[in-house]
């Protein structure tokens, strides 16, 4: 099922603006939680997003498919 994103306070390009600075203030050396909270993220997932960052730089950041078993629709 598709999940239609509602909120319009960000277009496409604001967003990855927004994932960029947050990205930034890591590289930069703010705490990972002030980070997160700057991009109105949880620090798990800056942590994740980090982590993906490292292993495959901004590619890494694109949706990937789920994981787990197809339901049955």
């Amino acid at each position: 099922m598709t999940i239609a994103i509602t909120r319009t306070d960000l277009d496409a390009g604001g967003f990855r603006a927004a994932a960029r600075r947050m990205l930034a203030l890591v590289l930069e050396g703010r705490d990972r939680t002030e980070a997160a909270q700057a991009a109105g993220m949880d620090r798990q997932t800056l942590r994740d997003w980090v982590h993906r960052y490292n292993a495959q730089g901004l590619q890494g950041l694109t949706n990937r498919p789920k994981r787990g078993a197809r339901s049955a629709s």
